[in-house]
């Protein structure tokens, strides 16, 4: 018999939706939650996210754990038995895992209450725009501001068993990256007489890749990726305007600064060149995903003491999270959960393990009622 929670899994993969659009999402958790005890159990919403606060026995602190909502872009391509009902878009970074895991850690402590209290996040938009900075800003969640926040990603590389963290830098900084140029369009058998944005476009994105290798420390870590290019309407129409989209990613926030400014300065020679306008937009801003050391390493000792579980101290990753705004303000960590696929995050193919839901529920209670005793 399926637990539960990997049947809701599936109901939630099904119905994957962009950021701050999460209503069917949103609707199928209040419903669930809807069905438990509801005597120490306060529900608040916020936009297309949830609170749900759960009270202790005896509080004297207020834990949080947070899990994403939104879907992505992407039209799924597993061979599963409930693939995504929204076409074009699918839960490919293990979102529909996060709010499971989540509603497994309420039902548990609705039935079974811990000392101290507890708030879970159910939080939209973490994909984008970015829900975290906005959710905190929240009336309703500055009225429940935990003390201490846990958060988790599934990890397709680690088996189902392993949790991997570290203490300090888990996750990077990250920029999204935009930018429009605009010229001259003409006829291709008059170039004279134009200023061609394919050429520009290309040009800079050459002189972009030169800005990590040259312009940022060799024993920092940094990325700078273009991942889309639109330019031209007709094979002999040279073309006005050319757009590239991309991401910044750092491991210090001095570098992504640096990178910025020598974008800037990049942006300003393309135009004197191509005799062109270049306009840049950054888009949302992720902070790093900082882990308190202190809180990391007590967990860490504490998961070698699990028998069910294989710790691994695991190196940095350039992966973006705006859970990291949560870390800025409210001491906590993040950490990976194994889910064993080929396909990594983001891939059309992402087919997580199921089991490592009841891995993951398992872990986070014992967890919180470790640090509530």
């Amino acid at each position: 018999m399926l637990s539960p929670f990997i049947e809701l899994r599936r109901q939630l993969h099904q119905i994957p939706e962009p950021g701050f659009q999460e209503f069917k999402t949103q609707q199928l958790l209040l419903d669930h939650l809807a069905k438990l005890p509801q005597d120490r159990m306060t529900i608040r919403t916020w936009r297309t996210g949830i609170l749900v606060y759960i009270k202790g026995t005896n509080p004297t602190k207020r834990f949080g754990y947070r899990a994403d909502m939104d879907g992505l872009p992407i039209t799924e391509e597993t061979s599963l038995p409930f693939p995504s009902q929204h076409p074009g878009y699918m839960h490919a970074c293990g979102h529909d895992f996060h709010m499971s895991i989540g509603m497994g850690v309420v039902t548990h402590f609705v039935q079974q209450p811990m000392k101290d209290d507890l708030i879970v996040l159910f939080q939209p938009a973490e994909e984008g725009p970015g829900g975290a900075l906005p959710m905190l800003a929240a009336k309703e969640l500055q009225d429940w501001k935990p003390d201490q926040m846990v958060a988790l990603h599934i990890a397709p590389e680690y088996p189902v068993g392993t949790i991997a963290t570290r203490p300090e830098i888990l996750f990077a900084n990250t920029s999204e990256l935009f930018i429009d140029l605009l010229g001259k369009g003409g006829h291709a058998a008059y170039p004279h007489q134009a200023n061609d944005m394919i050429i520009a476009a290309t040009q800079m994105v050459g002189q972009l890749q030169t800005i990590v290798s040259r312009n940022v420390n060799p024993l920092d870590s940094a990325v700078i990726t273009i991942g889309k290019m639109e330019a031209g309407t007709k094979q002999n129409i040279i073309a006005e305007k050319a757009r590239l989209e991309g991401t910044i990613r750092t491991l210090s926030a001095d570098s992504m600064n640096k990178i910025k400014k020598r974008i800037e300065a990049v942006s300003a020679g393309i135009e004197s060149s191509f005799e062109c306008q270049v306009s840049i937009d950054y888009g949302s801003n992720y902070r790093q995903v900082f882990n308190d050391p202190a809180l990391t390493v007590e967990f860490m000792d504490w998961l070698r003491g699990n028998d069910n579980v294989q710790l691994v101290e695991c190196t940095e990753a350039m992966t973006g999270e705006d859970f990291g705004y949560f870390l800025e303000q409210i001491p906590g960590f993040m950490f990976w959960l194994g889910v064993d696929t080929p396909h990594g995050l983001h891939n059309a193919k992402l087919d997580p393990n199921e089991s490592a839901i009841d891995v993951a529920i398992d872990t986070i209670t014992a967890y919180l009622r470790f640090k509530s005793n």
